[in-house]
């Protein structure tokens, strides 16, 4: 035959006799059974029964019974009572032992939930059933840290609104999640229990509550959440909620930041859930009973009460029971005592867990590493965070799913303006928290470490500041664009170093100074382009080599002024094409060598004024071509000289003016062909010479020319003794050229 009370233990049946307990139950908090038992074994290891599961039943009406189902967390021995040896057992639910586990672990993209689920996964004892209604965000991260596990998912069950109580079977409890009415029902035979107070008669066997206390206490009548959003900065995220309350002072207002919410329908349902968490507590009902059927999450009606409204639905927040069987000496059913005292609330009032379980705070910032895909040098998105693997995640893979996207400070951000420096994967960064929140890290700095040295090596180049990059992928220490600083005294530099391409752009001037000597070097091509005037200034000397061709164009005019020599070698050709005219003034001596042919070509008129005198040494051959007439007027004496003949052929006659007298010095004067005209103004002299006149005349001048003989033939007039001809059969014009010589003092012999 079962008794009333007794306990069920994996020791077997009656080795532990069940006497007494204390029953501690409440929505949203593990249970607590102090349990006392008797066995006449008194030498049971006290380890026992430590984590192995133990079982009370207690009778209900109606061969119905009640389990208290837990995990044994204590044993401890008691004094003796009578021949029995007494031991105490702490029994609490599968959950406290998530109370003997603390982990440092991140979730990503999962509701609270999927959290939930994850971390209940590992411990064989859990049994879990859902009755949760309402909808839940996705979590884009989610720390626990340096917490246990209990804690991590307590602190989440009461933020989201989410509470639990316990549903007790023989061997086994279940934890049930909860969020609204629908997941509660009454007890089978205690949908209603009436109230009988102490002054009212009651039958023996009458389950019933007989202390019923109602209070009320002003809570706020709102409650306000804010947060930011970084990619959305300008959003409103402000949130509240409001209920009023029949009563003075009920507009009391609860402000709150950060909400820890992205989008604003997040505020409003958090502020929703913190409100209903408040008013929670506005009504408050404690009673106590026999009632056997009442448990933590169960429903009933009140029936009896003296106040109409209290006649109502009410679920049960929390118990406390007292149970206790009487002496085992005789081993008879001996006598029982049972006796609950709880809190209630309306049912239709919402029930939320107050927030009492603190989330961490991270003491001041934390190193991590910088991660990414395999292979992959720099992982980042488009607001330049990072991923980082902390240094107390041991479950992350060192890869892109180590973390969460985590911004990174950067020394100066602006509107498409700034600063920015992406962590490369492998580096070192420090890690601060938001309000030393583990979910909302921020990289605030880079440190160095063992692999990962500083650019240049110290402390011999301790003076150097400055900045080093590297060539990326697979860059080398030899790859890399650069700034850096010398601040050595008398060694000071500053040292500009581009890998490949530098590019420098400047809206407005431009200044450089360089206050000693300077050098370029480049060692491919240069191309300068100036779109409007420039000025280059040269204080002394400058030398220009270049190693092959140069070309020059101007595309207006072009001014050149050398204040002392100037000294143009050209080692080849040189071709100088000017389109328009071209001056060439030289203040002093003008020297022009020609190594071998010298040709210019005019297209039109040539001009040559000389102030001084001209001097012409060819050393050779010298050729005059001249298409048109060609006039020489000189203002002195002009001397032909030449060691050779020399020769003039006019095919239209040679006119010779010469108002201050003619002399033809030579031997021989021969070869008058045609005719000769001449006009001489005074005298003409011959000297011994050749020379052939071909027409010759003299008209009105006073000129003697004495050539001694001459003799006439019949193909001319010869005049013998300087070998001159005159080549004429026309009488007329012998006559008339005899007449002339006579004005002229010429006496033709013959």
């Amino acid at each position: 035959m079962a008794r009333v009370m007794e306990i069920d233990t994996p020791l077997g049946p009656d080795v532990l006799l069940f006497r007494a307990m204390s029953a501690r139950e409440e929505l949203g908090r593990p249970f607590e059974f102090l349990i006392e038992v008797l066995s006449d074994k008194g030498e049971l290891p006290v380890h026992e029964l430590l984590g192995k599961p133990v079982t009370v039943r207690l009778e209900l009406p109606e061969e119905r019974a009640r389990f208290f189902n837990g995990i044994v967390a204590r044993m401890a021995t008691a004094s003796p009572l009578g021949r029995y040896h007494r031991y105490r057992l702490t029994v609490r639910p599968w959950l406290w032992l998530l109370t003997r586990n603390s982990n440092c672990r991140i979730f990503q993209q999962q509701s609270v939930p999927d959290i939930l689920s994850q971390v209940f996964a590992k411990y064989p004892q859990a049994a879990i059933e859902k009755r949760l209604t309402g909808s839940y965000r996705t979590w884009e991260y989610c720390v626990q840290y340096r917490e246990t596990d209990f804690n991590f998912v307590s602190r989440l069950m009461e933020q989201e609104g989410i509470y639990y109580y316990f549903r007790h079977e023989p061997g086994r409890h279940t934890l049930v999640l909860a969020d609204g009415l629908s997941a509660h029902e009454a007890v089978p035979g205690f949908k209603s229990v009436p109230y009988i107070p102490h002054d009212r008669g009651r039958r023996l066997e009458q389950e019933y509550i007989d202390e019923w206390s109602v209070s009320a206490e002003i809570q706020p009548g709102s409650y306000v959440l804010d947060d930011f959003d970084f990619t959305k900065p300008s959003a409103e995220l402000r949130a509240s909620a409001r209920r009023s309350r029949p009563h003075d002072a009920a507009d009391g207002e609860y402000y709150d930041y950060p909400g820890e919410y992205e989008a604003r329908s997040d505020g409003e349902l958090y502020a929703k859930l913190r409100l209903e968490e408040l008013q929670a507590h506005h009504e408050q009902i404690q009673g106590s009973g026999n009632a056997r059927g009442l448990a933590v999450g169960a429903l009933f009606r009140l029936t009896g009460h003296t106040r109409g409204d209290q006649n109502r639905e009410y679920l049960v927040r929390s118990t406390h029971i007292e149970m206790q069987f009487g002496e085992y000496e005789s081993l008879d059913a001996g006598s029982t005592d049972y006796h609950i005292r709880f809190a209630v609330q309306p049912s239709q009032e919402a029930f939320r867990t107050e927030r009492l379980t603190p989330k961490p705070v991270v003491q001041g910032p934390q190193t991590a590493i910088v991660v990414g895909p395999a292979g992959d040098e720099i992982h980042t998105d488009k607001y330049g965070r990072v991923k980082v693997q902390f240094h107390w995640d041991r479950d992350g893979a060192g890869d892109e799913n180590s973390s969460c996207w985590v911004r990174v400070a950067q020394p100066w951000a602006g509107k498409n303006f700034g600063m920015i420096a992406i962590p490369r994967i492998g580096q070192e960064v420090v890690v601060d928290f938001l309000e030393g929140d583990p979910d909302r890290p921020l990289v605030t700095g880079r440190v160095y470490n063992g692999e990962q040295m500083p650019p240049w090596e110290l402390p011999a180049n301790k003076t150097q500041t400055g900045i080093l990059t590297r060539s990326t992928p697979d860059g080398s220490a030899a790859n890399a664009n650069a700034i850096r600083f010398e601040d050595k005294k008398g060694e000071e530099q500053l040292w500009i170093h581009a890998e490949k391409n530098q590019d420098i752009e400047v809206e407005n001037d431009e200044t450089h100074w360089v206050g000693h000597d300077r050098k370029k070097t480049i060692d491919h091509d240069e191309t300068v382009e100036v779109k409007n005037n420039r000025t280059e200034t040269v204080g002394n000397d400058e030398q220009i080599t270049i190693g092959a061709n140069r070309t020059e164009k101007v595309g207006g005019d072009e001014s050149i002024t050398v204040g002392g020599n100037r000294s143009e070698t050209v080692g080849a050709s040189e071709d100088v094409i000017v389109s328009a005219n071209r001056s060439h003034m030289v203040g002093s001596n003008d020297d022009l060598k020609v190594g071998a042919n010298r040709t210019i070509n005019v297209g039109a008129n040539q001009q040559l004024v000389v102030g001084g005198n001209v001097t012409e040494a060819v050393g050779g051959s010298c050729t005059q071509t001249i298409g048109g007439a060609l006039t020489q007027t000189v203002a002195g004496p002009v001397t032909i000289n030449t060691p050779a003949a020399m020769t003039i052929t006019a095919a239209g006659g040679v006119t010779i003016v010469a108002p201050g007298g003619t002399k033809v010095i030579d031997n021989f004067l021969s070869n008058l062909g045609g005719m000769l005209t001449q006009s001489y103004g005074q005298i003409m002299k011959f000297t011994p010479m050749s020379m052939e006149v071909k027409a010759v005349s003299v008209e009105g001048c006073g000129v003697k020319v004495d050539m001694g003989t001459v003799h006439t033939h019949k193909t001319g007039v010869h005049v013998q003794q300087l070998g001159a001809k005159l080549l004429s059969t026309d009488s007329a014009f012998l006559n008339k050229a005899g007449l002339m010589l006579a004005k002229a003092g010429i006496h033709l012999i013959g």
